[in-house]
């Protein structure tokens, strides 16, 4: 089960203007499920997106990438699970090449102004006739409150759907962000997550719209990780339709900050619980590393903590071998680090208690304390590298015997 989260009832996930979802059992790889989604967005809507830095990045990732290298118009995302299309060479091009011409076709639109995305087993190939069977179904489906339909569609080894939604007002104007997102192992991301998709009824210019994404990724997926796997399929995406009628031309705008705080605090919230439903989870970790000389070095050190197996092992256990967490500072890639400078706590606010310090524990520190603080479903790591003002945060999770279990039956 995952840790402190749970999926958002229908009708908290607001609709947006100028967007439609539906879906429909596609049987792409097991019967009796939804396992295709279809996204239709009004004329004049705009995508921007991150991908995955994976080299052997799945079809619909160049394909995406390539759809929106034109002028970033947006008129259908279209999803299938089960298969990642993944490591299937010109076969899978081609696979997801059909897939938005018949798209194109159901919609009249331009084949690029439709994006796919897949997930699920890598090397095997997408059966395109089942899913294209299957769009009729899922066009029937399409309305406006179908967000939460959605988020369960989308899910591979989930065990709960993934949503977040927010209305906002600025001065004049109001405007909706609503998401969805899957994911729950292979999760390091080094961009986005498994599959992310936020719309806003906000017009955002295209240059703008880009930045938003990138800024978002970075404050929200790309501070998480549950395994340390690299996705081949990690995809994550914001669209703004416009219908509202509030347009953000720059970062000028007055309704500037509250549509990017709104995006990234949606996109934020979908990441942790991405986190809080890794596989076999039983705890969810927020390390935040300051005292940096640079943000980056903050973020080495912040992952090889959140990486670790040894330190993962540990937090399932509520076993207190910090010095595990020591171990990882010290072989995060810093190499002029001082080790004396270096501190460690545990827990936060009043249940925060000093680790490490001078390079050794603590004095003041008891290992019935650490045990105590161990025992959470939520605990904090914070470390200070005392070498200048930088911070990173990333969430985490444990690791447990499901984590295991989970992934050696996952073809099954």
């Amino acid at each position: 089960m995952p840790v402190n989260y749970a999926t958002p009832a229908p009708e908290a996930l607001l609709p947006v203007a100028g967007v439609r979802l539906g879906t429909a059992e596609a049987g792409i790889r097991k019967k009796n499920r939804r396992d295709l989604t279809l996204i239709e967005f009004a004329p004049g809507s705009h995508a921007a997106g991150v991908f995955t830095q994976n080299r052997c990045c799945a079809a619909p990732v160049t394909l995406c990438r390539e759809h929106l290298a034109t002028d970033g118009s947006i008129r259908a995302l279209v999803i299938n699970t089960g298969i990642a299309n993944a490591a299937t060479g010109e076969q899978g091009m081609r696979a997801a090449r059909d897939t938005c011409d018949a798209v194109a076709r159901m919609l009249g639109c331009r084949a690029d102004e439709v994006l796919p995305f897949s997930t699920g087993v890598i090397l095997e190939h997408l059966p395109v006739d089942r899913l294209i069977a299957g769009l009729p179904a899922a066009q029937a489906d399409l309305a406006a409150d179908h967000w939460h339909a959605a988020a369960h569609a989308i899910m591979t080894t989930d065990t709960v759907a993934k949503a977040a939604s927010r209305r906002v007002t600025s001065a004049d104007c109001q405007f909706t962000v609503t998401g969805i997102s899957k994911g729950a192992g292979m999760i390091r991301p080094n961009m986005a997550t498994m599959l992310g998709f936020v719309a806003t009824d906000a017009g955002i210019a295209p240059a703008l719209l880009q930045k938003l994404a990138k800024d978002a990724a970075d404050a929200s997926f790309n501070c998480i990780t549950v395994d340390g796997d690299t996705s081949t399929n990690d995809s994550f995406v914001v669209i703004a339709t416009g219908a509202s009628g509030c347009m953000i031309d720059s970062e000028a705008s007055p309704h500037w900050p509250a549509v990017r705080d709104a995006v990234i605090g949606v996109a934020q919230e979908l990441a942790q619980a991405i986190v809080r439903d890794g596989e076999g989870a039983t705890k969810f970790i927020t390390v935040r590393v300051g005292g940096g000389g640079t943000a980056e070095e903050c973020r080495l050190v912040a992952y090889a903590i959140g990486h670790s197996p040894l330190v993962k092992t540990a937090f399932f256990a509520s076993d207190p071998n910090l010095g595990r967490i020591l171990a990882a500072i010290g072989y995060a890639g810093i190499a002029d680090l001082d080790a004396a400078g270096v501190r460690v706590w545990l827990g936060s606010g009043a249940e925060e208690v000093l680790v490490s310090e001078n390079g050794g524990r603590a004095d003041s520190y008891r290992e019935e304390d650490g045990s105590r603080i161990m025992q959470a479903a939520e605990i904090t790591v914070r470390a200070d590298l005392g070498r200048g003002v930088a911070q990173a945060t990333v969430w985490t999770c444990d690791l447990s015997y499901d984590y295991v279990k989970i992934n050696a039956d996952y073809r099954s």
